[in-house]
């Protein structure tokens, strides 16, 4: 390939990602690491907080089940809804099918190849609070099922 060609294809690459990202596509779909951890500020200092790995294949349209503390039986019927966007960030509102379940605010920041983000919930009924804060890094392609 001649040099004349490298710069304009570069440019086109490029504008290739932007329409990426402008198509709604807000993560990099590949596998990740995800590493949560959760934080109960009631509890007493050995257990407020537990940490969990793992890999999983994300798309953008599953951004908003990053959060393994959604899989819990205690949320069940709850989902994070209502997102918005600005840049580089999301926001999502936990809805739950009864509002005393519980309520919550989901925050994500997303890198190339990187997402950070945060969940606080109150629990209904309870008077609880935690969070669960992700980091989740890109490994690569996503497998295919067998």
């Amino acid at each position: 390939m001649t040099p004349r060609w490298q710069r304009p294809l570069s440019v086109a690459a490029s504008l290739l990602c932007a329409a990426a990202w402008a198509s709604g596509e807000a993560v990099e779909p590949g596998t990740y690491e995800i590493i949560a951890e959760i934080a109960m500020p009631h509890l007493e200092e050995n257990l407020r907080y537990a940490t969990t790995r793992e890999r999983r294949c994300l798309r953008g349209h599953e951004l908003s089940s990053v959060f393994p503390i959604l899989h819990h039986q205690s949320l069940e019927g709850c989902k994070l809804g209502d997102e918005s966007r600005r840049g580089d960030a999301i926001r999502y509102l936990l809805v739950c099918e009864s509002p005393q379940v519980a309520t919550g605010i989901a925050r994500l920041n997303i890198d190339p190849g990187r997402i950070v983000g945060v969940l606080e919930v109150t629990m209904g009924g309870k008077n609880m609070t935690f969070s669960q804060r992700i980091e989740a890094a890109r490994q690569g392609e996503c497998e295919l099922a067998p």
